[in-house]
């Protein structure tokens, strides 16, 4: 299993790294080719509470006292760009939590790697949150998350996110705008997502814990609550599940296209963003961590800055209970701003 491993990832990294550099470069979806629901992807849970529209181009997931829902895709992939447009649901939405995430944890139980954007619901008046986390070689005991505000209202429209995942970095995308970036280092050692994952989407309650650590719960006189999803990509290299050898990689542009990194002005839109609106980070976090994981490169107006925002509440990873069961009003000026 070892040996198909390394195999398998020196192939696929061959072959689409170079190719995901001009991604990386653009944040930008364009061009990369939109799958219906049908062609990419499997109900998890939920029964009818996901419901297909647009011919499957578009898929409602919906929590009520019965049961969230969420969907998977029918194939695993190691490295790619993954993405989605998807409007959260409005109104009271306390311990309400949408997650669209990358894991193998079904798979690999005691060392399961996760790559995690989840949308956290909140108090009438009061905004959702954003969190983003990752998670290598089942090193859950140092989670990784970040917090932050949004410039718009999720719930009033629908908003393009994006994870892009290579053998070095991880970057996460809010409307092309890149929001953090994640980079592998040595002294994480085996702490960086390497083996091939799904990509899922689902809702389900957070009460214990989502919304000012579990003060405020659902509140199902609300529900239901929807969660809608479209425009859904799934570009990168897919994964046979029992032989760990590569089933296809997707080409995405040629190599005269090839950029490397972020750009000067994606990387001022990223730290213009990160001043502007992020509330939490693990590396400042000195109740969990006497010193910060090897990774963090500590700065020290941001650290005093953080230190506003109220203690944070974690989840523990349970949106995997899904498993187990298992532009808006904001113009384009606006995002211009950031």
């Amino acid at each position: 299993m070892v040996m198909k491993m390394k195999l398998l990832y020196l192939g696929c990294s061959l072959f689409l790294v170079l190719s995901l550099l001009s991604v990386l470069a653009s944040g930008s979806e364009k061009g990369l080719p939109i799958l219906t629901f049908d062609e990419g992807y499997n109900q998890l849970f939920g029964d009818d509470n996901l419901v297909l529209h647009r011919d499957g181009k578009a898929v409602h997931l919906t929590l009520n006292e019965r049961t969230g829902s969420g969907f998977v895709s029918q194939d695993l992939y190691l490295h790619g760009f993954f993405s989605a447009s998807i409007k959260l649901p409005v109104d009271y939405t306390a311990g309400v939590v949408v997650a669209f995430y990358m894991s193998n944890g079904d798979m690999f139980e005691k060392n399961h790697d996760e790559i995690d954007f989840e949308f956290l619901g909140n108090i009438r008046g009061k905004d959702w949150r954003i969190q983003t986390n990752v998670y290598g070689n089942g090193s859950t005991n140092v989670g990784r998350e970040e917090r932050y505000n949004l410039w718009f209202d999720p719930a009033d429209d629908f908003h393009q996110y994006t994870i892009l995942w290579t053998d070095s970095h991880i970057i996460f995308y809010v409307d092309n705008i890149p929001i953090r970036e994640f980079k592998r280092t040595a002294a994480m050692g085996g702490d960086f997502p390497s083996k091939p994952m799904s990509l899922y989407a689902t809702i389900w309650d957070g009460s214990n814990w989502a919304t000012n650590g579990g003060k405020y719960r659902v509140n199902y006189k609300y529900a239901p609550y929807v969660a809608e999803f479209s425009d859904l990509i799934l570009h990168g290299c897919a994964v046979d599940p029992l032989e760990f050898s590569s089933k296809r990689c997707d080409n995405i542009q040629s190599p005269e296209q090839l950029t490397t990194g972020i750009t000067p002005s994606q990387r001022s839109k990223m730290d213009s963003f990160r001043r502007k609106h992020m509330t939490y980070s693990y590396c400042y976090d000195q109740t969990r961590y006497e010193a910060p994981p090897p990774e963090c490169l500590v700065n020290p107006q941001e650290a005093e800055r953080l230190k506003k925002y109220d203690p944070v509440t974690f989840g523990g990873g349970k949106h995997h209970h899904g498993k187990r069961h298992h532009r808006s009003r904001a113009s384009q000026s606006e995002a211009d701003s950031i």
